[in-house]
């Protein structure tokens, strides 16, 4: 007969019991993962524990998730701005190049840019915003290219406003498949086939966008914005874009942020002076498609100087050397306002390609017309 130890009821009871710890655990884990999914983070800096791209699904930025009730007309705006951004690219037959005039008045280098646009009259259109009275054109290109016009305040939002309002027109044109923003002192580095290649055979926005954690850069930001602008999300960059066109389309859509600058973001607001044409289009384009563009500006401006305005050039500095000295630039400068005077360089790639970053340039004086246009020819074939 086989005997058995007997096992006393308290032991039998006592091994089926799990420990109070580990019951404590499993809640905790249990809610921190359901915290996780129910409140997703708002940037990369930290990401899901168990996602199945990891944590570099992240850097994509996620679709809108909106911390308000939108309106009808922001969540349409919304709506349409994801669709554009999801959609491929489509090309046509004829691909222009829209160039899109700010100016004031008169255009004093028109006679530059008829130079530069002889011979290749069916690849771009031209746009003239003249904000203070009607241009005089020297050039035939520029000819009834007057778009109905605004007044435009130097820092304020009504430069934003004569921007989408050139976009607008240009957009007018199926055949316009990038847009170029240009001011009146404004001058063409190189010659057309190569401005042409370099923004047509690229899938970016050229468009200026960096951090700035000075005064003059995240010292502008409003909570306001909030909550669909955070502070992390808030960009500087030039104004003087270059974009493709389901960009240009998503700026046209855009009610949401365009609101937000336009009420925040202005000279004198809580102590602080922010322009939107500095910030506006980088943030927006920082937070909707960051892999879209290519962080600097195509028109090169010199702010060595450190003043408010940029160096302007006189008829005496425009010479071969200069001019072929910027050309050879292929890489793009950012000088932080904080006490650091951070010094942030990186190379211009195009198409995974080491390039010249400039296509054009600014502020020349009219007085140096004559001395471009001598020029042109030689620095423009030597570069390209």
């Amino acid at each position: 007969m086989d005997w058995k130890m007997p096992v006393s009821r308290h032991r039998l009871h006592s091994s089926k019991r799990t420990p109070t710890w580990i019951l404590l655990l499993v809640a905790f884990v249990t809610m921190f993962l359901i915290a996780t999914y129910v409140f997703p983070p708002r940037s990369s800096d930290s990401c899901f524990p168990f996602a199945k791209s990891g944590c570099g699904a992240l850097f994509q930025k996620p679709l809108f998730v909106p911390t308000r009730e939108l309106t009808d007309s922001e969540t349409a705006s919304e709506v349409v701005i994801q669709e554009i951004l999801r959609m491929p690219p489509v090309h046509t037959k004829n691909p222009k190049i829209a160039f899109m005039f700010l100016t004031p008045g008169s255009l004093p280098f028109e006679k530059l840019w008829d130079k530069f646009f002889n011979g290749h009259e069916d690849r771009f259109t031209v746009y003239v915003h003249a904000s203070k009275g009607t241009p005089i054109h020297e050039s035939p290109y520029f000819v009834g290219r007057d778009i109905r016009s605004d007044k435009v305040a130097w820092g304020k939002f009504s430069m934003v406003e004569a921007e989408k309002r050139l976009l607008a027109n240009a957009l007018l044109d199926p055949h316009n498949e990038h847009f170029v923003l240009l001011s009146d002192s404004c001058v063409p580095l190189h010659n057309f086939e190569y401005v042409y290649n370099y923004l047509i055979f690229t899938n970016v926005s050229f468009i200026d966008c960096f951090v700035d954690p000075g005064p003059h850069g995240n010292g502008r930001y409003s909570e306001h914005m909030l909550p669909e602008v955070l502070k992390q999300d808030f960009r500087k960059g030039s104004q003087w874009f270059s974009m493709k066109r389901k960009h240009a389309i998503i700026v046209m859509a855009d009610s949401l942020y365009h609101k937000k600058f336009r009420l925040y973001c202005k000279p004198n607001m809580d102590g602080r002076n922010c322009y939107s044409d500095e910030h506006y289009l980088q943030t927006f384009f920082n937070m909707k498609d960051p892999g879209g563009i290519a962080n600097w500006s195509v028109t090169h401006v010199d702010w060595s100087e450190g003043k408010w305005h940029p160096k302007a050039y006189r008829a005496q500095d425009v010479t071969f050397e200069l001019l072929r000295n910027i050309t050879a630039i292929d890489e793009n400068t950012h000088v932080t306002s904080d006490e650091q005077k951070q010094v942030m360089t990186r190379p211009c790639i195009w198409n995974g390609i080491k390039r010249p970053c400039y296509l054009f340039a600014r502020k020349f004086y009219p007085e140096t017309v004559d001395a471009l246009i001598h020029l042109f020819s030689n620095y423009a074939r030597v570069n390209n």
